[in-house]
């Protein structure tokens, strides 16, 4: 089981993990020992999550979810399989509490009169340098 927050927990049966060989340096080990974790956890099927947290989970997850609606995360930072699986599941919780923090709707905000002016003053110094760049006109 994988806690992520108090009412969240995953079973063990939602994740699937397979080791894979892992790219990079290692010497021998790299060519014969699987040390990168492939977690899979399908998100379309979880039980685990409520709805507004799956919907979140969706967009933040991006080019981790696949078409089918499972999250792939690929972790091969490490040596050692036991670490690459602990930083796998690592990734997931942390992905899944940023997607159980409900998104704070945004207030409509005023601008200062102050503000207003500035801007005001800026657009017309701007417009006043882009007209002494014009070609000068005869008066005939």
């Amino acid at each position: 089981m994988l806690k992520v927050t108090d009412t969240i927990v995953i079973g063990a049966k939602e994740i699937d993990e397979v080791f894979i060989r892992a790219a990079g340096p290692g010497g021998q080990n790299v060519n014969k020992v699987s040390t990168a974790v492939q977690l899979r956890f399908d998100l379309r099927n979880s039980r685990s999550l409520p709805a507004d947290v799956r919907a979140r989970l969706v967009t933040l997850a991006g080019n981790r979810l696949s078409s089918d609606g499972v999250i792939v995360i690929t972790a091969s930072r490490f040596r050692s399989q036991l670490r690459n699986r602990e930083d796998a599941r690592d990734r997931l919780v942390g992905l899944i509490r940023r997607a159980a923090k409900p998104v704070a709707p945004r207030r409509a905000t005023r601008l200062s009169t102050a503000t207003k002016h500035r801007r005001a003053d800026a657009k017309r110094r701007r417009a006043r340098t882009k007209g002494l760049r014009q070609p000068i006109r005869d008066q005939d």
